[in-house]
């Protein structure tokens, strides 16, 4: 029935633009010469075309694009449903995604041990996978990946050594419950507590505090399930060379089995916040990174607001007030209030008089704001400003275990890019940390990017991994992690798509510092340059801080068939193959 109305509507008048279109092509089959012409035939003719249009705008209106189709059509196939044996694995924020048919999840050492070996034997990519949280990707191949999360368990824990041994699947969260009842816990966190135990010591993780180093110096021992080698076990006296570098080994010299891991007591930790400004926390930044067991800045651009957060052991503090000069309400009411009357402007005012705007936490409420607008400056600077207030009346103490206190609430979605860069030592610390960033907002200023707060910037000592952003053979040095947003609060694949393009405007600007700070970004956050010039620079500056023969050279020897790569490990650390492997591979 539906076919038959859609070809009387072609056939009248008043038919839609796709019948006009179809026109001339009708008039030319009804005026085409024939030996044999008659209006029957004709009218045959004329019918079939008309049926062939007919079931074409039928099958358009029965299966329509969705609403936003023009914004999504660079994504080819989306919307196709997924084959039953098709994974989708993404990052958190959905900045990166792959579709694979190999997804692998041994339940044990002899099945992770199988499976490379079959990998490699095979010439098969099996990429470690971790939780995948990385904002790059890093851990992502389309081509296969192995993951550890049935492999979770506590296998040991040494209360008088303090030390927890682990398989590397159980995530950061699972672990530290486990340490509670012992009495231990880790000595330092990242914000989140998502991360398998494996891929957190593999990219160069970290925590804040000028005397902490990053995760990976907490590794004491490990086993390393390569393709080529098999199992093997590395610590500071067994192939000591190889132990440090595997320790931030960017899953690419082999698959982190188990891991031994150096403890401390579990303790508590005063939190103290409050707002200064740039001027402040220059005289007093010296002071403060020497004092503090942990410290980070929070920035806000577009204004003068600096949050401090000190963390420190009780006895450090004789009688903190505990509590907040204002409330969690009274605290929100500035943002919600800049919410209600965005709302106003940007959509209806019964939207702003919804309830639900009273339940919704600070992270919400920036997402929310920054989704109205997300790429106008002018109300970028008004939602900082808004944080700003926040942090204003947030300020105070709060006590808590170490675990909890160490986290933060990064917000939604994002982009994220973070560099890392020798600041000199505690007791002389050179004031570079603080010109980058004050160069940093200058820039932002100058090119009006609407940057959102907050720019994060954090401290650890040096670590021994070769490969990690912190290495440095002295002692007493200190590095600064610094760490630039965009969020994207919306789920419109247009408005995701400029937000990207101007995080990377945002990010290049950033970059332009770089290189007179001797910062390199961290490995989970590092993007890969699709200009080929600039991949050719970044190697380079790669080689300048990395040992990239040296790890190159054990890949090779641990995983000659590249079964742990994925296309973002053999772009930024390309190995030319022998001759005769070449040679091997074309026969």
């Amino acid at each position: 029935m539906r076919h038959l109305l859609l070809s009387r509507l072609l056939l009248s008048r008043g038919s839609s633009p796709t019948a006009h279109h179809h026109l001339p092509l009708l008039r030319a089959l009804s005026s085409a010469p024939s030996p044999v012409s008659s209006d029957a035939d004709l009218r045959k003719y004329a019918g079939y075309a008309l049926l062939l249009l007919g079931c074409g705008a039928a099958t358009y209106y029965s299966f329509p694009f969705p609403a936003d189709a023009l914004h999504k059509k660079a994504v080819p196939f989306k919307y196709a449903p997924l084959p039953e044996d098709l994974h989708a694995v993404s990052n958190w924020s959905a900045t990166h995604e792959v579709h694979t048919r190999v997804l692998l999840q041994p339940d044990s050492l002899p099945a992770l041990e199988d499976a490379l070996a079959t990998a490699h034997k095979e010439r098969r990519k099996l990429r470690p996978l971790g939780s995948g949280l990385s904002p790059n990707g890093l851990a992502l191949s389309r081509a296969g990946m192995v993951s550890l999360a049935l492999m979770d368990k506590v296998l040991d824990v040494d209360v008088k050594k303090k030390t927890v041994t682990v398989q590397a699947g159980i995530r950061v969260a699972e672990l530290v419950d486990a340490l509670r009842e012992h009495g231990l816990t880790l000595q330092n966190f990242a914000s989140i507590r998502e991360q398998q135990v494996g891929g957190f010591i593999q990219v160069g993780a970290h925590g804040t505090g000028a005397r902490l180093p990053p995760v990976d110096e907490q590794v004491i021992s490990m086993k390393l399930v390569t393709p080529a080698k098999g199992t093997i076990e590395l610590s500071k006296e067994k192939d000591p060379e190889l132990f440090y570098l595997s320790r931030c080994g960017l899953g690419g010299l082999g698959v982190v089995a188990e891991v031994t891991l150096q403890c401390v007591e579990r303790h508590q930790l005063v939190e103290h916040t409050f707002v200064s400004n740039a001027d402040e926390v220059r005289k007093n930044h010296k002071k403060w990174l020497s004092e503090n067991k942990h410290i980070k800045y929070l920035w806000i651009p577009y204004t003068d607001a600096v949050v401090v957060v000190q963390c420190n052991p009780p006895s450090k503090w004789r009688t903190p007030k505990l509590t907040s000069k204002y409330g969690k309400d009274e605290a929100l009411q500035h943002v919600r209030n800049l919410y209600r009357e965005s709302l106003k402007r940007y959509r209806t005012e019964t939207e702003s008089n919804d309830p639900e705007i009273d339940t919704l936490s600070f992270t919400e409420l920036r997402d929310k704001l920054l989704a109205l607008d997300p790429l106008d400056k002018d109300h970028v600077m008004k939602v900082n400003k808004a944080e700003a207030e926040y942090w204003k009346k947030s300020e105070g103490y709060r006590m808590g275990w170490s675990d909890e206190i160490l986290g933060f609430d990064c917000g939604g979605q994002q982009w994220v890019s973070e560099n890392c860069f020798p600041t000199g030592t505690v007791a002389k610390p050179s004031m570079k940390d603080l010109d980058y960033i004050e160069k940093l907002l200058q820039l932002i200023e100058k090119e009006d990017i609407p940057a959102p707060a907050p720019i994060e910037q954090r401290w650890t000592a040096h670590s021994k991994s070769p490969m990690s952003p912190a290495s440095s053979s002295k002692e007493d040095d200190v590095f600064s992690w610094v760490g630039i947003i965009m969020y994207l609060p919306t789920s419109d694949a247009r408005q995701r798509k400029e937000i990207t393009e101007e995080f990377f405007n945002y990010r290049s600007l950033a970059q332009s510092l770089w290189d007179d700070y001797s910062a390199y970004e961290h490995w989970a956050k590092i993007e890969v340059p699709k200009d080929k010039d600039e991949l050719a620079e970044l190697r380079a500056r790669l080689r300048k801080r990395f040992p990239v023969d040296a790890y190159n050279k054990a890949r090779m020897e641990l995983d000659p068939n590249k079964v742990l790569s994925n296309a973002k490990l053999e772009k930024l650390f390309p190995v030319l193959e022998p001759v005769h492997q070449a040679k091997q591979r074309v026969c």
